[in-house]
């Protein structure tokens, strides 16, 4: 059962914290929270646990009581690379699985380029083979999209078109929010 029922955790404002990683936690950690007061639960799961002398229903949402600030400018990692290129190489398009992509230098550290925002893309590995120790003139590669430092809500927007395997039907009103609604 331990990871059968994850909670969607909301901020104070009732959105997600994270859409990818879709922002859940466990079980376990959910009950924690609720007895420690740090959160409202906003729907339940069918389920119950029991202790000695209580019950409770298994939470599916949960909103947390104070609001998380999210970093104005987020982590530079290989992840938010991939994530801002939306797992898509930026020379020949091909989307693939992380484990097949890797970041170019547009500008190679050799002759100068820095690891930065502003000078590392997606790349599959075909692609970053061939361009090698080049400039993207001499090889007539250019990137797709301009490198450039993302904001937390780019990075938030394109996770969005990911969804993860699993999705409660309880989470829908929460997940997206902007969505036309039924008349």
């Amino acid at each position: 059962m331990a990871d059968s029922y994850p909670s969607l955790v909301l901020n104070a404002d009732f959105r997600p914290l994270s859409y990818f990683p879709l922002s859940l936690w466990s079980w376990q950690d959910t009950i924690k929270a609720v007895f420690l007061d740090r959160v409202n639960i906003l729907a339940n799961y069918e389920q119950k646990v029991h202790s000695p002398s209580i019950e409770i229903q298994l939470p599916s949402v949960i909103a947390l009581k104070e609001y998380v600030h999210l970093d104005r400018r987020p982590a530079f990692t290989r992840f938010n690379v991939f994530l801002r290129d939306r797992f898509a190489c930026q020379y020949c398009s091909d989307r693939r699985r992380t484990e097949e992509l890797t970041f170019d230098h547009v500008v190679p550290r050799s002759r100068g380029g820095r690891t930065t925002w502003d000078n590392i893309v997606t790349a599959c590995q075909g692609c970053n083979l061939v361009k090698g120790n080049r400039l993207p003139r001499e090889v007539d590669m250019f990137p797709l999209n301009a490198p450039h430092q993302p904001s937390t809500w780019q990075l938030q927007e394109n996770g969005r078109a990911f969804p993860p395997n699993f999705l409660h039907e309880s989470w829908s009103d929460f997940l997206y929010w902007d969505s036309e609604l039924e008349s």
